[in-house]
C-alpha cells in the first residue's frame, strides 16, 4: 500500500470527517475554503482513490457518492504493517518503536495488546 499523495491525503481526511458519503461536489465545497481547487480535480482525486481501493461509489442520480473504505483507524493501521512488513528485522523494528515512545503511548499500546490477546480467544 502507498502513502497517500498530499491531496488525496486532504480528501481522505474530508470523507473520515464527513462520516458519510459525499459527492465531488461535496468535497469540492469543504476544500474551497482553504485552496482554490478545480472540479476535475477534485473528481479525479476521488476516481484514483476509487480506483486504488481506498473509496468506494455508488451511483445517486447522476452523481457518484463516494466513502472510504477503511477507517482512518484501519488505514493507519495497514500503513503500520506495511512498514513492519518491509523492514528486514520486525523484532528489531518494534523494539526501536517502543524504545521511543512517551509512557502514555506505552501504557495505549499495553491495553492494545491485551485486548487484541483476548478478542482472539475462544
Amino acid at each position: 500500500m502507498r502513502p497517500f499523495g498530499d491531496l488525496e491525503a486532504v480528501v481522505m481526511e474530508v470523507l473520515w470527517q464527513r462520516g458519510a458519503p459525499a459527492t465531488v461536489r461535496d468535497v469540492l465545497g469543504e476544500l474551497t475554503a482553504s485552496r482554490p481547487l478545480a472540479y476535475t480535480t477534485v473528481m479525479t482525486v476521488l476516481d484514483n482513490l476509487h480506483r486504488k481501493g481506498a473509496l468506494s461509489r455508488e451511483m445517486e442520480g447522476r452523481a457518484w457518492r463516494y466513502r472510504p473504505t477503511r477507517t482512518r483507524a484501519e488505514h493507519s493501521a495497514a500503513m503500520l504493517q506495511d512498514v513492519l512488513s518491509a523492514a528486514g528485522d520486525r523484532d528489531e523494528v518494534l523494539m526501536h518503536f517502543v524504545a521511543d515512545l512517551d509512557a502514555d503511548a506505552v501504557a495505549s499500546l499495553r491495553t492494545a495488546v491485551e485486548s487484541a490477546r483476548q478478542a482472539q480467544t475462544p
